[in-house]
């Protein structure tokens, strides 16, 4: 039996940045390793230029990903004044930028899930430098802001982070007491929608050994982190399968 941490995440916008090139910033349908991590990091206080603790939760956690509701596309134009980059100059603020001086515009693309729902499962590995417990207690009071890859993208309802002691990971999602049910109804009292646009089946995304499960598909991801100061990621591969909604 293996002990699992599951939270939800949900908000209006959400953005699980995809390789990116030239001024197209693209968006995967589903939460990203490194968002995950990324926020389990800031809940625990971790900064970015930690850069081996950064490294020691990655090495220490698996992630396996329910998408409940995959959203729709948001692709937003941007166009935005910045100063010219100068070695050792460093803009802690919007105002700083602007104060600058000799602004010039750069544009880029980018996408937005909107409407976007995730159940997250997270197992800790044998050597590990964190517990499920202490993440637990950090999702409950965070020590730096969450949101969901992009710092316009905050959370609209609370992570309710529980440990489930299950067989295997679908068990683990399946006591998770948040059903769609649910989060169709908390939705439709916050926007007056007739509950998230969901598809007929329910996708599985993991990316460890979970043996009692047949991934149908396996994709390459490069967003395993080799060093956030560098900003420089490893691949690894994703493993994906589906189960029918109504299973649930």
């Amino acid at each position: 039996m293996q002990s699992y941490l599951l939270f939800r995440l949900y908000g209006p916008m959400a953005a699980w940045g995809d390789t990116a090139v030239g001024e197209f910033r693209p968006s995967h349908d589903h939460p990203t390793r490194t968002a995950t991590l990324g926020l389990v990091a800031a809940a625990l206080g971790i900064r970015r230029d930690q850069e081996e603790t950064l490294l020691s939760l990655d090495r220490s956690i698996n992630v396996a990903i329910r998408l409940d509701a995959p959203g729709e596309v948001l692709r937003d134009y941007h166009t935005t004044q910045v100063p010219p980059v100068q070695r050792k100059v460093i803009h802690y603020t919007r105002q700083d930028e602007l104060n600058a001086g000799k602004l010039h515009t750069i544009l880029s693309s980018r996408d937005y899930r909107c409407d976007c729902a995730a159940t997250i499962a997270l197992r800790c590995k044998k050597n590990r430098n964190f517990s499920l417990n202490e993440i637990s207690e950090a999702l409950a009071y965070p020590k730096l802001p969450l949101y969901l890859g992009r710092k316009s993208c905050p959370l609209s309802l609370p992570l309710a982070a529980i440990i489930i002691d299950a067989n295997r990971l679908t068990e683990a999602f399946d006591q998770y007491p948040d059903p769609q049910s649910e989060l169709d109804t908390l939705t439709h009292g916050l926007w007056g929608f007739g509950g998230l646009n969901k598809e007929k089946v329910t996708r599985l995304y993991w990316d460890s050994d979970e043996t009692n499960l047949s991934p149908e598909m396996t994709y390459p991801r490069r967003d395993r982190l080799r060093s956030r100061r560098r900003w420089q990621f490893d691949e690894r591969i994703e493993y994906m399968a589906t189960q029918s909604a109504t299973e649930d």
